[in-house]
């Protein structure tokens, strides 16, 4: 039995965000080192991994909203929670900026009353809380690094510097041994939010269609590997354990390897040997140009590194994908 195995079999864990894309896939993970997990989930989500899997039969699951604070209270109590994972948000950028009211709710209210029920509960030994790149907003220099100011402009990510500044106040206020995770854009099998330009993309070619590139191409993003995500979630709940110093620290997890995003697409169209060429329109906006980040701090301080290589991400995406989709016409 290796370190993590030891350390995550039957640690009682809490995920909020179950539903969502990364928490199905890091229950799917906790489940296979052993530990007795515990969704928070509020919406019915009947094509989420944690449901296509039917990995929701084998946690326990609680159906309520992260806003109430005196349910996540009653949450961590009766299930005597160890370990939390804060992914539950309103994450798509183009909803924020139409609802930005319900978004401030979700992400940033959801937050407070996830910490608070954590400071009102002895028990809670780590919570490690998402951010995002996104919260750094637009920067003059790049990469991101962690001691950069939070910039965010537009309400996602208002909301999530916002989250991850909480994150912070809790862990230097109170104690609380709470860590930060800021990543980049994931892709992977189960995202099915077909706006997205990796599944959607996919789709397109399966479906012997053009995939669509909404932008003009040329804005750079990091695109990071979900099960690399999950790896990187995990050690640093580990890590946490083992050194309390790593409270309120934040972390950029990025395989370093920045594109844009008709780069992308080309690679894409280059695993899945398509002749399809990209449909680009150039119609967004309200985006930053380039956002990218340095993972320095969390190869050195953790031992961080990614599992996989982009062609190795990619094809395991597109097979995922091709299984889901093998039923369509």
């Amino acid at each position: 039995m290796d370190r993590q195995n030891s350390f995550w079999l039957d640690r009682p864990v809490l995920v909020t965000g179950g539903t969502g894309f990364l928490g199905g896939w890091l229950v799917k993970s906790l489940l296979d080192y052993g530990a007795s997990v515990v969704c928070v989930v509020r919406d019915w989500v009947p094509h989420s991994v944690l449901l296509q899997e039917e990995l929701h039969n084998e946690v326990n699951l609680v159906r309520g909203c992260v806003t109430d604070q005196f349910f996540l209270e009653r949450v961590l109590g009766e299930y005597e929670v160890a370990t939390v994972f804060h992914l539950a948000a309103q994450s798509i950028v183009p909803i924020a900026n139409r609802n930005p009211v319900s978004t401030f709710e979700s992400n940033i209210k959801g937050t407070w009353a996830l910490l608070e029920s954590c400071r009102r509960s002895p028990g809670i030994e780590q919570v490690v809380l998402a951010s995002s790149d996104k919260a750094y907003g637009s920067q003059e220099e790049l990469p991101y690094h962690e001691d950069m100011p939070l910039k965010g402009i537009y309400p996602y990510d208002v909301s999530k510097a916002c989250c991850d500044r909480l994150g912070f106040s809790y862990a230097s206020t109170y104690a609380l041994p709470v860590a930060i995770t800021r990543c980049g854009n994931f892709y992977g099998g189960g995202d099915l939010n077909w706006n997205r330009i990796v599944p959607g993309t996919i789709r397109a070619l399966l479906r012997g269609h053009r995939p669509i590139i909404r932008s003009n191409g040329n804005y750079v993003r990091d695109y990071f590997y979900i099960e690399d995500g999950v790896a990187a979630y995990m050690l640093l709940a580990e890590k946490l354990a083992e050194n309390p110093e790593l409270k309120g620290e934040a972390f950029n997890f990025s395989t370093e390897k920045r594109l844009n995003v008709l780069t992308l697409v080309e690679k894409i169209i280059d695993v899945m040997e398509s002749e399809q060429l990209p449909d680009v329109r150039g119609e967004a906006g309200h985006e930053i140009r380039e956002q990218y980040l340095s993972s320095e701090k969390a190869r050195r301080l953790i031992g961080w590194q990614p599992l996989y290589s982009l062609e190795e991400s990619l094809q395991r995406t597109v097979d995922w994908y091709r299984k889901y989709l093998r039923h369509e016409d």
